[in-house]
């Protein structure tokens, strides 16, 4: 049973997250199971202009400021400086989620086409676990990207960690530092139920209060005032930067969130953790006016349920992992 939140998009949504490809270059086991996945035949992924077309409805109509392209891993969509282009021209401030391992050779070319920020996705800064954690010996090629993407003048460069407990939860401090000499914020991201392999549970989560704990041990920290992203800030009081916490399961922030999404294959979804997609792919290729995409749009939304309910009884998990839906 959904709880509505909203009538619609006029009060709180602003950041539209928009999936290019279910595919990746990795095989993380956070992402897709080791055995690998079933990937979406090609047709069945949007087009750039129709893309551009669902951007640029909920641009001028429900007044969205803000759009991150994900995937899978979207810089293996090809010539992904198009689709950037043609939705920089709407005016948003246009970011990307990736793994950092093509921005050796595409950092210039996005930044070029009006993509405005990285986000670089890194959980191990160790080479034999990030080895373990990705299937593939790209750590190097990762740091790499992520002087890239300075090089080309993004900033901030942002590092997503996912903290996993047994896993990468000793690497905290280490990533803290790493920002702190690579002039890159960190942000770290608690453990949550969209893994491939289905291995999440609460045992495994790092919570905010533990991560900040960890921290506190090692440098002199300060909050700062939290706003509609998703993630909790802290300075450093010496002025060298500053970490985020995502605090998904421990603190939910499902009260102030406002994003929704388009998976690689046209479904929208109000959340995350939604277990009901729309099929706007369908409406987009059957000749639907805009009208008929936006009052698909709004039904969507005005039916967003009050939050994800992790760990409560009656918490269901999404069907399709983060790969597939975008993080």
């Amino acid at each position: 049973m959904t709880v509505p939140l909203i009538d619609g998009f006029d009060r709180i949504h602003r950041d539209l997250r928009i999936s290019v490809t279910d595919r990746c270059n990795f095989r993380c086991a956070y992402c897709m199971p080791e055995e690998g996945m079933q990937w979406q035949e090609r047709e069945k992924l949007l087009t750039f202009e129709e893309i551009e077309r669902v951007a640029r409805l909920m641009v001028e109509r429900y007044g969205i400021t803000s759009i991150r392209l994900t995937g899978g891993e979207p810089t293996v969509r090809a010539h992904l400086p198009v689709l950037v282009g043609k939705l920089a021209a709407l005016g948003v401030d246009l970011a990307m989620t990736t793994n950092g391992v093509t921005l050796p050779t595409l950092a210039a070319d996005l930044k070029m086409a009006g993509l405005a920020r990285v986000n670089i996705s890194l959980d191990s800064l160790q080479a034999p676990r990030f080895r373990e954690l990705t299937r593939r010996d790209d750590l190097e090629r990762v740091l790499d990207g992520i002087e890239a993407a300075k090089t080309a003048g993004f900033d901030p460069v942002k590092i997503n960690v996912v903290v996993m407990k047994g896993i990468n939860d000793d690497e905290i401090v280490d990533f803290a530092h790493f920002g702190r000499d690579r002039d890159v914020v960190v942000r770290f991201i608690e453990f949550m139920p969209l893994d491939a392999d289905e291995m999440w549970n609460n045992d495994r989560v790092m919570t905010q209060a533990e991560i900040l704990a960890a921290l506190d041990d090692e440098f002199d920290l300060e909050p700062v005032a939290r706003t509609s992203a998703p993630a909790t800030r802290w300075r450093h009081r010496d002025g060298r930067g500053e970490v985020g916490i995502v605090a998904s399961v421990s603190d939910s922030f499902c009260h102030t969130c406002d994003r929704v999404r388009i998976t690689a294959d046209g479904q929208f979804r109000s959340c995350l953790f939604a277990t009901e997609e729309t099929d706007v792919r369908a409406l987009l290729r059957d000749g639907s006016s805009d009208d008929v995409v936006a009052a698909a749009l709004e039904r969507t939304v005005a039916a967003k349920w009050e939050g994800h309910r992790i760990n409560q009884v009656h918490f269901i998990r999404p069907r399709r992992s983060m790969s597939e839906i975008g993080g």
